[in-house]
């Protein structure tokens, strides 16, 4: 029977479930960084609130009552859930949904990733690599980098970069096929996406006296760009996307003509979204737009 109508201490519970798990009040002593009379006391005074016996104690020796077991047990599980509940808390702020397109996730951040877990080792960033327009409520996204022709609307936006368009292919495709003037590429296989600006535009802009050839279209860039890294062809090329390719000369630009893209890049996230890790990451991917572009 209960002696008392006071309610245990959280504290007493934490002290009880360690005796319990660890064997013995020593133990469990050295585990909660307290003394194993600290642990005694705090035992006794809960098997006063409880009215029963939690440990049978024979001399030195502990065991756990079958009262005391089924307690210990419920604590067990309690406790787990507890601290599964506040680490998740704790760790909650330093966890970034990043939505992009899958060409920008493969060809720009993908490379960057050592620097950014250099930089922010405590944020995890988690990336999202889609097409379609995300909604951040529904999809649990906290920012994104998208690219359109202006700022999306009822979001916090800031402009990273605008792009060019330009004809990229492997300097062993321009040497094999003679690339030398814009007219020489009617003669080779031309790589098509889903660009607004298309080769017909390009050609124009160039001055070329004929027409460019229909050639296979790949709706993805990331796919286009690895067909032109594997010497198929000549491909229209965004230039945030090819700019490292081009660095290490893995590919090249023929021609001095390009085409300023209608479509630009734009870091944009909610507008009730106060963030220390999501400010860092809005803050990292703008300087390296700064550097890239």
């Amino acid at each position: 029977m209960r002696t008392s109508h006071a309610r245990p201490s959280l504290r007493s519970l934490q002290v009880f479930e360690s005796a319990a798990r660890c064997g013995g009040f020593t133990a469990a002593g050295a585990e909660l960084g307290i003394t194993q009379s600290g642990v005694s006391r705090q035992v006794s005074d809960l098997e006063g609130i409880l009215g029963i016996s939690l440990f049978v104690r024979n001399g030195a020796r502990l065991r756990v009552t079958p009262a005391g077991q089924r307690l210990a047990n419920q604590l067990a599980e309690a406790f787990s859930a507890t601290w599964t509940a506040v680490n998740e808390a704790a760790q909650s702020d330093h966890v970034v949904t990043l939505s992009m397109l899958p060409s920008v996730a493969a060809r720009w951040l993908a490379p960057r990733l050592e620097r950014f877990m250099t930089a922010h080792p405590y944020i995890d960033l988690r990336i999202t690599a889609s097409r379609h327009l995300v909604d951040f409520a529904k999809e649990g996204i906290d920012a994104a980098i998208r690219h359109s022709p202006a700022p999306p609307p009822n979001l916090d936006a800031v402009k990273l970069a605008d792009e060019t368009i330009s004809p990229v292919c492997t300097p062993e495709f321009a040497r094999q096929n003679g690339i030398t003037h814009p007219d020489d590429l009617s003669r080779v296989t031309l790589l098509h996406g889903d660009l607004p600006e298309n080769w017909d535009a390009w050609f124009r802009e160039a001055g070329c006296t004929i027409l460019p050839q229909p050639g296979p279209r790949l709706g993805d860039d990331t796919a286009i760009l690895q067909a032109v890294l594997n010497h198929q062809g000549v491909a229209l090329g965004r230039s945030l996307l090819v700019a490292d390719e081009i660095a290490n000369s893995r590919l090249i630009m023929p021609f001095d003509v390009s085409l300023k893209a209608s479509y630009g890049y734009w870091f944009v996230r909610p507008k009730d979204r106060p963030n220390d890790a999501l400010t860092a990451v809005g803050n990292w991917v703008s300087e390296e737009f700064g550097e890239g572009c």
